[in-house]
């Protein structure tokens, strides 16, 4: 009669244990954004990658040039894939309004910019993420990549529900 209490009292410990060790084990955290580490220009003859390999947040400094595209010569990363600014952002506020699902098809460019072939020096920044990584900036605009571009030289980003485009070597957006 008492047979399915006494089970339960023996197999109640060894459930908390279980759980009790799910919530202590430390987590190991999946790198949220893709980051470029390339130390080379765009320009350079390098393969195309098909898509921002994930790095360690600030792994490295980041090489930003201009590469040439069917919108002229915009801003790409050392390994030539397309930048992108998002006109909700604020430029120059050092802040991402980029959250949640936009992250998921729009990753920031994380770690701290150098200029690569054609790029302005001046017109590099950085700001930290809440994450505690570095986001990419250029004129004061955040940068991010689109999930949608496979390889070098892609821009299929390029004005996506009209908010989102390439930047000039000014950093100014292209809105054609």
């Amino acid at each position: 009669m008492f047979t399915g209490s006494r089970i339960a009292l023996a197999v109640a410990p060894a459930a908390c244990l279980v759980l009790l060790s799910a919530c202590t084990a430390p987590a190991t955290p999946a790198a949220p954004y893709p980051a470029t580490t390339a130390a080379s220009s765009a320009a350079s003859s390098a393969p195309a990658s098909s898509a921002p390999a994930p790095a360690p947040a600030d792994a490295a400094t980041l090489a930003l040039g201009m590469g040439t595209t069917s919108l002229g010569s915009i801003l790409v990363d050392g390994k030539g894939m397309t930048l992108y600014m998002f006109t909700k952002d604020t430029q120059g506020s050092n802040a991402s309004a980029c959250a949640g699902p936009c992250l998921t098809a729009w990753p920031p460019l994380t770690g701290k910019p150098t200029a690569g072939k054609g790029a302005n020096d001046s017109k590099l920044g950085s700001f930290a993420l809440p994450d505690g990584s570095t986001q990419a900036t250029y004129n004061g605009w955040p940068l991010y990549y689109w999930k949608g571009d496979a390889k070098a030289g892609d821009t299929s980003g390029q004005k996506v529900s009209g908010v989102w485009f390439v930047l000039d070597h000014d950093g100014n957006p292209i809105k054609k």
